[in-house]
């Protein structure tokens, strides 16, 4: 079989549901997913999110496998294409993503929102009312913030989620 990947758009938030109902139709769909810290009530968590949400892969060889019917298939929204034929998508792309797997999930490279010296306001916390500069990342959570208390530039460890631009 000469498989070749393509880009199925899912309805919203049923990435897992297409999924499922491809694989049972004999489809390889690969859903990449990275964990995704979130903040919700006052808690930060750590949850399994799409990495690209809508969308995942599934491996197709147009020859012996009827891919019409993913275009009908629960939890998909259509089969992304060039007219009407659909589009592939490098082969690379996938093997890519995959390599970068560890324990399912795609592992992304944690780069600040920030350039040193950009100014941030502070979102949450003690110094909530806060605006500062940023100076780096401390480890893949925390950031160094500059703030001017009393009349000094003070070195303060934040979260980085309660750090938005200034």
């Amino acid at each position: 079989m000469t498989q070749r990947w393509y880009v199925v758009q899912t309805h919203t938030f049923s990435e897992s549901k297409a999924a499922a109902h491809l694989t049972r139709q004999g489809f390889d769909v690969y859903l990449p997913r990275y964990l995704k810290r979130r903040r919700h009530a006052r808690k930060i968590e750590t949850v399994p999110a799409a990495l690209f949400p809508r969308y995942l892969f599934v491996a197709v060889d147009m020859a012996s496998q009827q891919w019409r019917s993913i275009q009908s298939t629960i939890g998909v929204s259509r089969l992304v294409c060039n007219g009407d034929a659909p589009a592939a998508v490098a082969g690379a792309v996938v093997e890519d993503l995959r390599r970068r797997e560890e324990d399912g999930f795609v592992q992304l490279s944690k780069r600040p929102r920030f350039s040193p010296g950009d100014k941030v306001h502070v979102v949450e916390g003690v110094f909530a009312p806060c605006i500062g500069l940023f100076e780096g990342m401390r480890d893949l959570d925390r950031v160094s913030v500059l703030l001017d208390l009393l009349g000094r530039k003070v070195r303060v460890l934040l979260d980085d989620l309660s750090v938005a631009a200034a």
